[in-house]
Formats: C-alpha cells, sequence, structure tokens
C-alpha cells in the first residue's frame, strides 16, 4: 500500500491556557498543503521502517511513523508486523506537521491494511498520543482544532490558496519555542474567528488581516532569518507571509498561481528548501493498494 501524506500549514495560531500539567490549550486553524512525503506499508512477521528522500529522517523507533504502527499493534493486539518505507519531501521541524502526517498516514494505512476495523474518531484517538497535529492529519480539511489537538470542527472551503513556504534556518525545538513564550506576553494575536470567516467566504484581504501566529516573535529571537524571509516573500508579491507551527518554515499567500510562480522563480535560486503549493482539502491520499 502506497499513501501520499500532506503537510500543513498554520494560519492561525493561538495559545489559550496552559493546563496543570503543562499542556498549551491551543486554538488554530489549519489546512493541508500539496507538499507531501509518501509512505509505502508492506506486511511483514515485524515492525521496520526504513527512509529515504530529503531532508534525511531517522530509521528507527522514535520515528513517529514507526511508533505510529506500534501504538496501533498494541491497541488493537494485532498479532503481525509491517515494513514501512518513508519517502520525505516535507522540511523537518518546520511547523508543517510532516512527522504527524506521516503517523496519521500509518495509522490510515494499517487500519486498512491489517483489517482493524477502526473508526476515525478511534485512530484520532491513537493519534493524539503521538502528538498533537496527528488527529488533524488524519481527517484533514480546513479544521480549527482547540484544546491539546483533540478539538477538532470541520468547515466547508471553497477557494484554495497559492503558497511559496520556505524554511530559512534550521528547525526549531518545539518545547524551545513554547517555553520562551510563557516568558513573553503576546505583542499581538489573530482574530482566528475572523480569518475563518475570511476562509469560508473567500475575502482574501480579510484574510490576510487575520491571520497570525502568537509564536512567530519568539521564534523570530530565535532565528532572526525567519522575519527576513517573511520580508522577502512580501517583496515578491506575497499578500501576507507568516511563520507556521512553532516554525521554521514560513508561507507566503499569492493571489493566484501566475504570481506565486513567479516569486518561486525569482527566490528559488536563493533557498535551499523552497516549495511552491497551494492549500487542499485532503490530508492523506492512497495512491496503490
Amino acid at each position: 500500500m502506497v499513501i501520499q501524506a500532506f503537510a500543513k500549514i498554520n494560519w492561525s495560531l493561538d495559545i489559550t491556557g496552559v493546563r496543570e500539567d503543562g499542556y498549551h490549550l491551543m486554538d488554530m486553524l489549519m489546512q493541508p498543503v500539496s507538499l507531501s512525503d509518501e509512505i509505502t506499508l508492506e506486511p511483514a512477521g515485524t515492525l521496520s521502517i526504513s527512509t529515504g528522500g530529503y531532508p534525511p529522517s531517522r530509521a528507527d523507533e522514535t520515528n513517529l511513523a514507526w511508533r505510529a504502527a506500534a501504538a496501533l499493534k498494541k491497541a488493537t493486539g494485532y498479532p503481525g508486523g509491517v515494513s514501512i518505507h518513508v519517502q520525505k519531501s516535507i522540511p523537518i521541524g518546520a511547523g508543517m506537521g510532516g512527522g504527524s502526517s506521516d503517523a496519521a498516514g500509518v495509522l490510515y494505512g494499517l487500519n486498512r491494511l491489517w483489517g482493524c476495523g477502526l473508526t476515525n474518531e478511534e485512530l484520532e484517538r491513537i493519534g493524539l498520543t503521538l502528538g498533537a497535529d496527528v488527529p488533524f492529519a488524519l481527517r484533514g480539511g480546513l479544521s480549527r482544532t482547540r484544546g491539546i489537538g483533540e478539538i477538532l470542527e470541520n468547515y466547508e472551503n471553497k477557494y484554495n490558496y497559492w503558497l511559496v513556504v520556505i524554511q530559512p534556518c534550521a528547525g526549531l525545538s518545539t518545547a524551545r519555542v513554547f517555553s520562551l513564550w510563557k516568558e513573553t506576553a503576546p505583542a499581538s494575536r489573530p482574530d482566528t474567528d475572523a480569518a475563518l470567516n475570511a476562509l469560508e467566504t473567500g475575502d482574501f484581504p480579510k484574510l490576510c488581516e487575520s491571520i497570525g501566529n502568537v509564536l512567530q516573535p519568539v521564534a523570530c529571537r530565535l532565528r532572526p532569518e525567519i522575519e527576513k524571509t517573511c520580508g522577502a516573500l512580501m517583496r515578491e508579491g506575497a499578500m501576507t507571509a507568516r511563520m507556521t507551527g512553532s516554525g521554521s518554515a514560513v508561507f507566503g499567500v499569492f493571489r493566484n498561481a501566475a504570481a506565486s510562480e513567479k516569486a518561486w522563480k525569482t527566490l528559488a535560486p536563493l533557498e535551499k528548501n523552497i516549495f511552491l503549493c497551494h492549500t487542499q482539502h485532503d490530508s492523506l491520499r492512497i495512491l496503490d493498494e
């Protein structure tokens, strides 16, 4: 079985509180984008994983794709195993949910391959034990995600947007970014309600005004390249540019495909990790059963 596992962007990311156990309470708007990893699952007697593509990722038991298979095996008591191969394209440490989408792809694929018969809700509960973005990656679509990732509301979105995504620097530690955020009161917050309305109605100017990421100022302190890259995207015609997740990737939003392609052609010789893509509905797609 071959599965496409798509990356995501955060249109908005807000932190609304911190639980007693230290987990942050989130309010986020997320949507899949057309950049993807490819996962191949083959029946086997034990669990194993290999990786390829770029960027290099670890082919061991710390890989979220392997952990997803182990979690499903434990939850269902399935006696067999699987050979997993992850062909990477989504940048690592970028805030684009690459590891989460790989885990979701494995859960979704093995539920079919192993004949587990779990519902999407049951898969999402297992996914949440692996990471806050895994339930979203299983569900896809335009989603407002709250709590620690377990409260998902999906909305109809008739409009897709063209993006240029750049990871201008090394990945960031999510734990480090959140730790620094605690020490700094956010200068501004996204208007998540307005951003959601803009996405639903196709109000592009309102969307650009409303989105935001409370972690971006902290990430820019750690990696000044993030702010510089947002500026470069704006100079090349992006209507707005924001960091996704806890960084370090940023995305510029363009009015149409031609404008995004023009910017991509200009910036591609200057950036190693640059991607021309668009938003979409699907977070997972089976290519071959």
